[in-house]
This record gives structure tokens, sequence and C-alpha cells, in this order.
């Protein structure tokens, strides 16, 4: 097949069609639209300022107006061109093109004035598309999409994240892979091969094999009609692998200790649509990190990383904060997780032209990863198209 038989963001008809019952999954190169996503950490976005940032290939404005942020697709009804690219805000609540004065509404998108044709018919007649936009946890979420009404919040988060006595911590950086390699690095029970040299081993005892393969009962999927849509693997019951055996000679061991029980740094791993990974116990005893893998655009996503701790008094919020900045960030998110970040960005090149969906070779611990494609695929809300930019 040529090049020009697919456009930039799709994917190819012919690998959709040969992967079967996660064919959507392949299709959401962009991601799934009509869900929520963290884009910026709340204290990232003052009151008053304007920023830019891109979605599942939407170009979105932001600001924050009374307190509240409210986001506008960032492109002019008149002639399309990107608002951003010198931004008047003449009134706190509007914006206004620099080329020809269409002006806008932030809070609902609708075209209230053209400076230049003031008694233009199209005022008050047609809109520029707007997202809604919610904080919760210090992340300011944004929903991409058309679904009326916007579903809650909470069917797009992994259960406890939300908790009332949940304190949430963390980062963001922008990976050079698709957003779906790094769902899969994140839940993918074999790549824990890949960190078998952590600095965490400085911080914590544990027993970290360098593989595990899961047992019948260990998986689960969750599907509730009003909850969070995801998939459960409990490492208790894995099949561990403590030594890597080639010509019969030990090359590789993973750390094993008696003062701990379990097999692994987790208890248990869960990943949840619309693409956040939760891993219970961990970095160390006590927290668990959430991390989503926010599309950007079929080569890139937002990789948001965060660290939650049950706090019920100040003295707790500020140990977690210390420990946060000491600990857990240079030797967790930043250490840990660079691991996965330069393994999505080296596989990249294998699946972007959607080849790789089709000739990669699983084993047995991926059954976790195509229940995931699975569930994937039959309970989004729908599949960010380049159509959906138009």
């Amino acid at each position: 097949m040529s090049d020009d038989a697919q456009t930039p963001e799709g994917v190819r008809p012919e690998v959709a069609a040969a992967v079967g019952d996660w064919r959507a999954y392949v299709e959401a190169k962009m991601g799934f639209r009509n869900h929520w996503y963290p884009v910026r950490f709340s204290n990232e976005l003052a009151e008053g300022q304007l920023i830019t940032l891109q979605v599942l290939g939407e170009k979105l404005l932001l600001k924050r107006i009374d307190g509240k942020v409210y986001a506008i697709r960032d492109r002019c009804l008149h002639r399309g061109v990107p608002l951003s690219r010198k931004p008047d805000c003449y009134t706190k609540d509007t914006i206004t093109c620099w080329y020809h004065g269409y002006t806008y509404r932030f809070q609902t998108g609708e075209l209230v004035n053209i400076l230049a044709v003031p008694d233009s018919r199209l005022i008050g007649r047609r809109k520029i598309q707007s997202f809604p936009c919610q904080e919760a946890k210090g992340l300011i979420f944004v929903f991409i999409g058309d679904m009326d009404p916007v579903p809650p919040l909470s069917q797009d988060v992994p259960p406890g994240f939300l908790d009332d006595d949940v304190m949430i911590l963390g980062k963001h950086r922008v990976v050079n892979s698709n957003w779906r390699l790094g769902a899969e690095n994140g839940f993918d029970a074999l790549h824990i091969f890949i960190h078998k040299d952590t600095t965490l081993r400085h911080f914590r005892t544990f027993n970290f094999p360098i593989g595990h393969t899961p047992l019948p009962g260990a998986v689960q999927v969750v599907e509730d009609a009003d909850g969070p849509k995801g998939v459960i693997d409990d490492f208790a019951q894995h099949k561990p692998i403590w030594d890597g055996v080639i010509d019969g000679r030990v090359v590789v061991r993973g750390p094993r200790s008696q003062q701990v029980q379990g097999t692994s740094a987790s208890v248990g791993t869960s990943i949840w649509l619309p693409g956040v990974l939760k891993v219970e116990q961990f970095p160390l005893p006590g927290l668990t990190q959430f991390e989503w893998y926010v599309p950007i655009d079929g080569k890139t996503h937002l990789y948001v990383q965060t660290i939650g701790q049950q706090v019920q008094t100040d003295e707790d919020r500020q140990d977690f904060a210390s420990n946060f900045e000491s600990i857990y960030k240079p030797h967790g998110l930043d250490g840990f997780n660079a691991d996965d970040i330069w393994a999505r960005e080296v596989t990249e090149p294998f699946y972007a032209d959607d080849y790789g969906w089709v000739d990669e070779m699983l084993c047995e611990p991926d059954t976790t990863i195509l229940e995931w494609r699975r569930l994937a695929s039959r309970a989004n809300r729908g599949v960010q198209t380049p159509q959906d930019l138009r």
C-alpha cells in the first residue's frame, strides 16, 4: 500500500481489520474522545493566565477567570487562524482574533462581537467549540468530545483517586511515543525486567522478580455501567521468576528478602479508561501511583505522573510533600520511570506504521495487555479521528 493511503493520524485499514476484537484500540491512534483528561496541574494556571496546549490533536486555549478554568478551541471561525498567535484579551473573559477582530467569550465560546464589523448578523449566532473543565486533586481535567450530558469525572479516574483523604502530588512531561505504548508499558507484567537495577532498592526492602506470569484468577475486568472501566492484575496471583538462566548459568537475579511477604514491589496494578494506570503500594508502602498517558497527537503523549497518600493532619501533608521532593520524585517518578520513558520511545518506530500491531510476538504474561485492548475497544465512548478536528 502506498504511503498516501493513510491519513497522517489515521490507521491502515488492513491492520485494523487483522486485529479482531480490539480493532477500535488500534484505530485510537489519537486516543478516545468523550473522556476526561488531565492536562496541567492547577498551580500552573494563575488567575487571568492564558495557556495553549494540545490534547488528542485538539489545540486548546485555557484561561482561569474568577477562579474557574475554561477551555476553547484555538482556532478562529473566520479564517481558521490560531488565536494564540497573538492573543488579544481586551476584557478578562473574552479573546479577540488578531486578524479581523472576531471576539469570543471564554465561558461559552460564543461569538460576542466582531470589532471591525459590529453589526454583523453572525454575532450571537455562532460559537467556537468549548470544552468542559474540572479541577480535582490539584489537576486540571478537560473533557475532549461532544457528549451531552457530560459523564462525571469519577467514571474516568481509577478507584481511590478522588477519595477525600488522599493527597496527590506529581509532575508531567512529554514522551515521544504514542499514548498506547505508554499505557501498555505501565501495565505490562513482563516489563518488570527493565527495572531490575532500580535505585528504589536503596529506599525499601522488597521482593522484586525479573519476571512473572499471571495465574488463573489474577486478572479481573471491571466494567460497571456507572463506574470506571478497567483491568486489574493481582500480582499476588502470579508465578514469579527470580533467576535468569542462560546455558545452565544464572546471569541475572531478582532481589529477594525474608523480611517481607509477597512477590513484587506492588500488590496490584490496574489500568483504566481512557488510559490511566494505578499501582498500589508503590513506590513505597502506603503510597499509590496514578499515571496518565494523555495523547497529544499520534506520535507523542503527555505523561502525567502522580503519587497519592492518605493524610489526616497538616503534619501528614507536610511530611508527604517533603518525602515527595526528596525521595518519591527523584527515585520513583524520575529514576524508576525514566526506564519506562526511553523504552516507549525506542518502541515507537516499530508501531509507527501500524504494522507492529500485527507483527508483534506476544507471550504468556501479555494476556493482561490483550485484556486491556479488548476492554478499551468495547467500553470507550468514541475514537478520536482527524475528522473530529475539522
